[in-house]
């Protein structure tokens, strides 16, 4: 089967050139990591992902195309490490939508695809003509994939969110914080994360549906309804105990309460903001770690016992900082370790990216060519198959890098008809 050829629906076999998804083309118009993130992992197991992104502004509906990190002092929609790094592996092509000629484009693009995927705000793509039903006219067994923040259905459908929106209204930013204090929420947009893992979910289950039945579907995703799914535990907890996730009561979240440990715990050590995590886990590792830290009051009777410690738990924290802060955070990690204890530096970036053996014998940072970049490292993916694993080789594209090998190897314009199209404004 020819790329050129719509497939009649996913065959679910390993294609000739040895990638799990190399028979599925999507048309996506995601954007920034919830949305752009799952189409990443799909491009990266070979499947065919056209970005659609707008000429006239330049892709700028995915704002990481012009956001930091840079790797220099040139700027642009083509330089955003951000949206480099959560699309490589995509052709990127631009269409003008506002256009009657732009949206028949579209049209030929969509019914050479199996997938259609999206991430705007409820109602974009029914804006633009290009809703559900539009979707099953052009091709029967389409797949259409949309994640917004809180799906079509419902008095909030219309809302507009982001990955920090998502997480307070999911009520995972709730659960984060020390107690007798307000939550402190998440450091960082887990949402986005997490967002594009389940988008991700999402298509490779309706293929397997096609592959099934050939039939298409539409999967309507709520980003805040999957962040409400990880509230598992917090909402076992109410229902069975009666327990609050924020209470009075809330046990510090550097301590075990369930089950009770001690030490247990973020210690600082030497240097500045250095640490190093420890969890005894009973009697037996606090008498190794005791051994390891070797002062006169680590040996006194009332730590031998796990109630003697939960007891004095404030003090025993402050006598076991007291002991870290003058050492290295990988030494006092490498002692414990090395007497069964678990502990383990809280590493920064560079240490874990650039110092970090673990990481790069996993191929967890690959580099890629990038069309003005050159070459760069990025975000590899944290599974590796025997079979079919996945490659990342290629940048994000440029704005508009592709448009015209997309019109002449997918749609089989000729030279003379791409350039009408570049005069036109169209692409």
């Amino acid at each position: 089967m020819s790329r050129n050829d719509p497939p009649t629906h996913w065959s679910g076999h390993i294609a000739p050139n040895g990638t799990a998804l190399g028979t599925v083309r999507i048309c996506d118009f995601t954007g920034q990591l919830a949305g752009a993130g799952a189409t990443k992992w799909l491009a990266a197991f070979g499947a065919e992902v056209i970005r659609i992104e707008d000429p006239v502004n330049q892709g700028m509906w995915d704002v990481l195309r012009n956001m930091a990190p840079f790797i220099d002092d040139r700027r642009g929609p083509d330089y955003g490490g951000g949206f480099n790094n959560h699309n490589v592996e995509k052709r990127g092509i631009t269409l003008n939508l506002r256009t009657d000629r732009g949206k028949e484009i579209l049209t030929e693009i969509i019914a050479k695809s199996d997938v259609v995927s999206e991430n705007f705000a409820a109602g974009v793509l029914d804006k633009w003509g290009f809703g559900w039903d539009r979707l099953r006219e052009i091709r029967e067994d389409m797949i259409y994939v949309s994640n917004c923040g809180f799906g079509h259905e419902g008095p909030y459908g219309q809302y507009k969110t982001w990955g920090p929106i998502v997480q307070a209204m999911s009520g995972l930013t709730f659960t984060s914080g020390l107690p007798d204090r307000e939550p402190a929420g998440w450091g960082y947009s887990y949402m986005d994360h997490t967002g594009g893992m389940y988008m991700a979910l999402a298509i490779l289950f309706a293929l397997i549906h096609k592959q099934r039945t050939g039939e298409g579907q539409w999967v309507d995703l709520s980003c805040t309804d999957a962040g409400l799914s990880l509230n598992g535990p917090a909402i076992l907890d109410w229902t069975v105990n009666g327990r609050p996730s924020r209470r009075a009561d809330s046990p510090n979240g550097n301590r075990s309460a369930y089950p009770p440990m001690a030490p247990h715990g973020i210690y600082a050590c030497a240097g500045e903001d250095e640490w190093v995590s420890i969890a005894c886990r009973g009697d037996e590792d606090w008498a190794l770690l005791a051994d390891q830290i070797g002062e006169p009051w680590a040996k006194d009777e009332k730590w031998k016992t796990l109630e003697g410690r939960i007891a004095a738990q404030d003090e025993l924290d402050e006598k076991v900082t007291a002991w870290t802060r003058t050492r290295d955070k990988f030494d006092v990690q490498r002692g414990a370790v090395r007497e069964g204890v678990p502990a383990a530096a809280v590493q920064k970036p560079a240490e874990r990216i650039d110092q970090d053996p673990g990481t790069e014998e996993f191929g967890l940072w690959p580099e890629v060519d990038h069309a003005k970049m050159g070459r760069v490292r990025v975000d590899g993916l944290p599974a590796h198959f025997s079979k079919t694993d996945w490659k990342i080789e290629q940048g994000g594209p440029c704005v508009g890098q592709h448009t015209d090998e997309v019109l002449s190897s997918l749609l089989g314009y000729d030279a003379d008809e791409i350039a009408r199209l570049h005069e036109e404004g169209i692409v």
